[in-house]
């Protein structure tokens, strides 16, 4: 379940809206994605579609999760107790 995000933007787009600076071409996928971020109850849920390619992070992310929007986008996370904080969505390149 996601407890928290980390900005306005990804909240919006979790509403459904295309906030400004957001391609609007990939809310649909954002959305689903959020909404499979929402409904899992362990790590590995999201494992599943393996288009999600669920990574934990390094660097300056370090302690973060992440799954893939697209090649580009992605949506980066900590996973604590069974639920998700922190969520943004995240241009990569």
């Amino acid at each position: 379940m996601i407890r928290s995000f980390k900005d306005k933007t990804t909240e919006r787009i979790a509403e459904g809206k295309a906030p400004k600076g957001f391609p609007s071409n990939l809310v649909r996928s954002a959305v689903r994605k959020l909404t499979i971020l929402e409904n899992a109850t362990d790590l590995n849920d999201l494992r599943s579609p393996p288009g999600n390619r669920l990574e934990a992070l390094r660097g300056d992310r370090e302690g973060q999760h992440s799954i893939r929007i697209n090649d580009q986008w992605r949506i980066c996370f900590v996973w604590a107790e069974g639920n998700a904080h922190d969520v943004q969505i995240v241009d990569y390149h």
